[in-house]
């Protein structure tokens, strides 16, 4: 994984095969993602490299990300949910998503014609750390359970307090991958192969 936030802009994150090489998402993007980190510094953010991306801090707290994916390179705001969004420029990198937004881009034009509007969320964003603001988060009890997950849960005491003593975010992770099959079938089946993992404590992507 990359260290070095120069050696993304030319190799990538490093976490999968392609860095270094010409498929590199980064390749795609240079230019744009060249502009954006220009615009970015400007504000005074501190440039560090984290999980193999361009990370940038205020006062050592994470603001946003800066990366390439396949279809688009964009920033990442950490608190994005608490930005005001005046031009409905932000979406959530997945469905149930809470804190981080994203902006994407897949043209320089496209950055430049909202250059100054990037500016104002990355000082809100500033301000919103300065504020001391956090996110609430919604509780795993607020969260509706698969039916077959619960059928497990009632059935299985071991398993219940198992389940309910991991952590509220590895709740959430098993409660959203159950979730998302639309088959009853392919539910019962994530459910069956991840019982052990719960028994074990372990969260989702846990090895």
């Amino acid at each position: 994984m990359t260290t070095n936030v120069d050696k993304y802009f030319i190799e990538g994150c490093g976490r999968c095969p392609l860095g270094g090489t010409p498929n590199c998402k980064v390749n795609t993007w240079q230019k744009e993602l060249a502009i954006l980190r220009k615009i970015i510094l400007e504000s005074g953010l501190i440039e560090e490299s984290k999980w193999g991306v361009p990370t940038y801090t205020f006062q050592k707290s994470n603001i946003l990300i800066l990366a390439a994916f396949k279809e688009y390179c964009a920033l990442s705001f950490f608190k994005g949910s608490l930005l005001n969004d005046e031009n409905g420029i932000l979406s959530k990198p997945g469905e149930n998503t809470e804190a981080g937004r994203l902006i994407k881009f897949t043209s320089v034009q496209a950055i430049i014609e909202i250059e100054n509007t990037l500016r104002a969320y990355i000082f809100e964003a500033i301000e919103v750390e300065k504020a001391g603001l956090g996110i609430i988060y919604k509780k795993v009890s607020e969260y509706a359970i698969p039916d077959e997950f619960q059928l497990k849960l009632d059935e299985n005491p071991v398993l219940k307090t198992a389940f309910e003593a991991l952590t509220a975010g590895r709740q959430k992770g098993y409660i959203f991958y159950f979730s998302a099959p639309k088959q009853s079938k392919t539910r019962e089946s994530r459910i069956e192969n991840c019982m052990q993992k719960i028994l074990n404590g372990k969260g989702l992507n846990d090895s």
